[in-house]
């Protein structure tokens, strides 16, 4: 028999979705799971998207170009100007999502055996898409004592070979919701032009920064903007996952010219998704106003709720939706397959990502899940609950039990 490659064999599974076989078997019996496994918004997305496709008045859905369409472009050169990014129609290509942009970025930016540094707990598929290229992940990992805050720079400087291409960041981060000020980002930008080295930035979550300190882009950074690819995408601030509508952006022309002859090579991105995404960059101001502060309400309930659990420990995150979450546990991946598999409570239950598939060493998060607060308040409410109850009778729980004289 035929066997796969190695590098199919090399693939990480994904955190997030690899629980789902017992999520479907939990609800077949009839017992409600709340998905907090997933970045999966259940916001509304913006009407003028909606509008767009329901009005979408052509005889033939053809082929775009493989950049994108020229007036999704001229449009988001207005929106990111709104944050002080100065590019052009010309530095922007639309890509099959923001995951494609990473994995563009990647294939034209890397050669096999080439490395890459990522803090961690990191986006999963980045690992995936660096396989992909035959490159090679070196991890940093970010405490969650310190709020995984940057790593020291010397620690960056350690990793540092002949053969180390870039850096790759996400900010503000997914899955722990951490913002690099600018403090931090200066000193990656410092490491970028000493080593002269690529800065792929995944920026996808801007709109939800909750502090008062303005927002850092990698586009914001002077002295390095030949060496800076932005990776963004409408999924998470348009609540619209499934129109897989990404962009790659960078003013460096030798990479353009490499991307695009992966665009080519794919044809086209979504035509229907584009008009959606171009359609939602008319959104109100008390559209996106509202969703932030949604989230905001959210973070606050989850993260006072978190903290309120006996053995529980949560950083407040300063962007995006998620949190990582310290549990009194002696494996959460055996936690999280145990909430499925084996526990109820009021013919409820949870679904969280362990934290272990968004480090390389998961021994570094074996007490860690990550949390996406996309639900109300009321099921956030009910999560906590069941996280509470279901802590005082897990087999490997640290939470001290009360025995019950007869």
């Amino acid at each position: 028999m035929p066997t796969v490659s190695n590098r199919g064999k090399m693939m990480p599974n994904s955190p997030i979705r690899k629980l789902v076989p017992l999520a479907d078997k939990a609800k077949a019996k009839g017992i409600k799971v709340y998905h907090l496994n997933i970045g999966q918004p259940d916001l509304q997305t913006p009407p003028e998207a909606l509008a767009a496709i329901r009005n979408i008045d052509r005889n033939i859905l053809e082929y775009s170009p493989s950049e994108g369409i020229i007036s999704l472009r001229n449009k988001l050169v207005h929106y990111y100007s709104k944050f002080q990014i100065n590019v052009t129609a010309d530095d922007i290509i639309i890509t099959t999502g923001g995951s494609e942009a990473v994995n563009f970025a990647f294939m034209s930016c890397l050669d096999p055996g080439d490395e890459i540094i990522v803090p961690e707990p990191a986006y999963a598929n980045y690992e995936a898409f660096a396989i992909a290229a035959g490159a090679v992940i070196k991890t940093i990992v970010a405490k969650i004592e310190d709020g995984f805050a940057l790593p020291p720079v010397n620690e960056f400087e350690k990793l540092i070979t002949p053969r180390t291409k870039g850096i790759m960041i996400c900010n503000p981060n997914n899955p722990t919701g951490y913002l690099y000020n600018r403090e931090e980002m200066n000193k990656i930008r410092d490491l970028v032009k000493k080593y002269n080295l690529f800065l792929f930035s995944d920026e996808v979550y801007r709109e939800f920064c909750y502090t008062g300190a303005p927002y850092i882009s990698a586009f914001h950074l002077e002295g390095i903007e030949q060496n800076t690819i932005l990776i963004d995408s409408v999924s998470k601030r348009y609540n619209e996952c499934g129109l897989r509508i990404g962009a790659l952006i960078t003013k460096n022309a030798e990479v353009k010219q490499s991307v695009i002859k992966f665009c080519q090579a794919r044809l086209s991105p979504p035509l229907v998704g584009q008009i959606a995404a171009e359609a939602s960059l008319d959104a109100s101001p008390e559209y996106m106003l509202n969703n932030y502060n949604e989230y905001v309400n959210r973070r606050k309930f989850l993260i006072d709720g978190l903290n309120r659990i006996e053995g529980v420990y949560s950083p407040i995150p300063m962007g995006a939706f998620y949190t990582v979450a310290k549990l009194p546990v002696d494996n959460a991946d055996k936690f999280c397959t145990w909430l499925l598999s084996d526990f109820e409570y009021e013919k409820q239950t949870l679904m969280l990502s362990p934290a272990s598939g968004f480090y390389t060493d998961p021994d570094n998060g074996i007490d860690q899940v990550r949390i996406a607060y996309v639900l109300k308040k009321e099921d956030l409410a009910a999560c906590l609950n069941i996280l509470q109850e279901a802590l005082k009778v897990y087999p490997g729980s640290k939470v001290k039990r009360v025995v019950k004289n007869n």
